[in-house]
Order: structure tokens, then C-alpha cells, then sequence
């Protein structure tokens, strides 16, 4: 498999992404800087966490209109794997990759800290390595989290298995106090219509390596290069 990461200026998490990628795949990922027009041909695109243009305007807002991103798109068109971590996933709903918007925390509050999630669907590329019903933990650390859609298109995620990881206490329950920043119905994560992109908030890049205290993220990176191999 080969992938890609996007570095934008204020990103912050590109290299935690690339060390996870090398460490699964067997070899590093190509950084691509946002003003750059063109991308290697790649199996799979990675948006990092970070702060993005410093986060001004809105949360992923100017980045969406990088140089990168119409590539990005089109690559997304033609089929290819794309995965947005944090402000990646902020800059999919800013581009239209994703549907909704992610706002500010219900506090008004920065969060970093380990949540619980429970996978919703684990057909995907991005999931596979995991089963419908897993509680997870992985670490979020945003202020604009609070995922938002209107009620229709709620309820289509819902419908067409869309919705990725759900924020849950550790039992599984998906309860308003286990909800860390306000999302709407607990989401942490959703797909596309056509399922080959993904953005979550958490930061499974953060819960890979056993140094870390936590590897529950690593079957995403794991589940890609045995679906894209």
C-alpha cells in the first residue's frame, strides 16, 4: 500500500501519522505540502490533526481550499482511500467530502483525553479490523468537535451505515455523559455515501504503539493495508 500524508501549515500530527504508517506498511508515506498541486499515485490520502492556517476562520476552512485539496477531491472521486484525523476530518466537512460540520465543544472548552468509542461498522476498509459492538479507547484533543448535521441527514448516516464510532462509556452505552464535546447522536466518526472516506476525531495515531499505553488504534492503519494491498 501505498499512501500519502497532506501537511498543511499548523499541522501538528503529520509525522505521528507517518511513523504509524511506516511502522505497519514497511515503508514511509510520501509528505505532500498543502500547496503543492499534485500528489504520487497512492493507495490511501491522510489529512492529520493539527491547527490548520492556525484555525482561523473556521476549523479546517482555509485549508479545505489548498492548492492540495482539488486533488485531494479528485482523488477521492476516482476511488481512492482518503482518512481525516481531527482537523482532517474538520477540513472533509469544510471541503464536502463529508456531510455536516464540526463546531465548537459544547464547554467552549480545548478536550485532550482518553474517550471510549463503540464501532458502529466494521465492513469498511478503515474498520475491518475490528467487530460491530467494540468498545475502544482512544485519546481527542480538539475544541471544535461537536459534530453537527441536520436531522435528515442524521438520519441517512444512520440508515445507510455510515456512522463509523459512536462515543460510549466503557459498557457501550452511548449516553450524553459519555459524550465528551456535544455530537450530535455520540458521533466520533462517519463515512462517505461510497464508504472510501473516513473522518474521526479521536487520534488512533496516538493509540498505536504499545509505548503509548494504548494500541486501539492500530487496526485502522492495519485494516487499510490489508484492504489495499
Amino acid at each position: 500500500m501505498k499512501s500519502a500524508v497532506v501537511v498543511f501549515p499548523g499541522s501538528n500530527c503529520d509525522r505521528d501519522v507517518a511513523v504509524a504508517l511506516h511502522a505497519a506498511a514497511g515503508h514511509a508515506p510520501a509528505m505532500v505540502w498543502h500547496r503543492d498541486a499534485d500528489i504520487p499515485s497512492v493507495d490511501l490520502i491522510v489529512l492529520p490533526g493539527g491547527f490548520s492556517y492556525g484555525d482561523y476562520l473556521r476549523c479546517g476552512a482555509m485549508a479545505a481550499h489548498s492548492p492540495v485539496m482539488r486533488e485531494v477531491a479528485a482523488r477521492a472521486k476516482k476511488g481512492v482511500a482518503v482518512l481525516g484525523i481531527c482537523n482532517g476530518f474538520q477540513i472533509l466537512t469544510e471541503a464536502g467530502l463529508l456531510p455536516g460540520a464540526l463546531l465548537p465543544n459544547s464547554n467552549l472548552q480545548f478536550i485532550c483525553r482518553e474517550v471510549c468509542l463503540r464501532v458502529e461498522e466494521a465492513q469498511r476498509p478503515f474498520t475491518s479490523r475490528y467487530s460491530e459492538g467494540n468498545v475502544i479507547r482512544m485519546p481527542i484533543a480538539h475544541r471544535d468537535g461537536n459534530y453537527f448535521a441536520d436531522a435528515a441527514t442524521l438520519d441517512t448516516l444512520e440508515g445507510e451505515g455510515r456512522v463509523a464510532l459512536r462515543y460510549c462509556a466503557e459498557d457501550g452505552a452511548a449516553t450524553d455523559e459519555a459524550n465528551p464535546n456535544g455530537s450530535a447522536r455520540n458521533i466520533a466518526g462517519i463515512f462517505n455515501d461510497r464508504g472510501n472516506v473516513m473522518g474521526l476525531m479521536p487520534h488512533p495515531e496516538r493509540a498505536f504503539d504499545p509505548v503509548t499505553g494504548r494500541t486501539d488504534g492500530r487496526p485502522v492503519f492495519e485494516a487499510l493495508i490489508e484492504a489495499l494491498n
